[in-house]
């Protein structure tokens, strides 16, 4: 039987890397995974480690829309992410950390 536990995280990012090889439009088409590449770095580098977690993620469902940034349990959500917009995102969870 599975054991239920809080997750250790304040903040956990999700990044869409789903790629569907061309067949139809997917997160991977635009650069995701140079946007997780960029976000565990900055997160890496501001001393968040065990405090935030990026990991990837498979499709979320809105890959029309993206790249797709999700990050829980704040429930924010970015889309049409680029390597340009993780500063941004930076930004929104430092404010996470900052009101946890």
């Amino acid at each position: 039987m599975a054991v239920q536990h809080e997750s250790p995280y304040l903040v956990h990012v999700f990044v869409c890397t789903n790629d569907r090889g061309g067949t139809r439009k997917s997160c991977a088409d635009d650069s995701s995974h140079l946007v997780k590449e960029a976000l565990k770095r900055v997160v890496d580098g501001k001393g968040w480690k065990g405090k935030v977690r990026v990991s990837t993620s498979g499709c979320m469902g809105l890959c029309a829309t993206g790249p797709n940034v999700m990050i829980y349990p704040q429930k924010a959500w970015f889309s049409g992410v680029s390597p340009d917009d993780v500063d941004g995102i930076v930004s929104v969870i430092g404010r996470f950390i900052a009101d946890a």
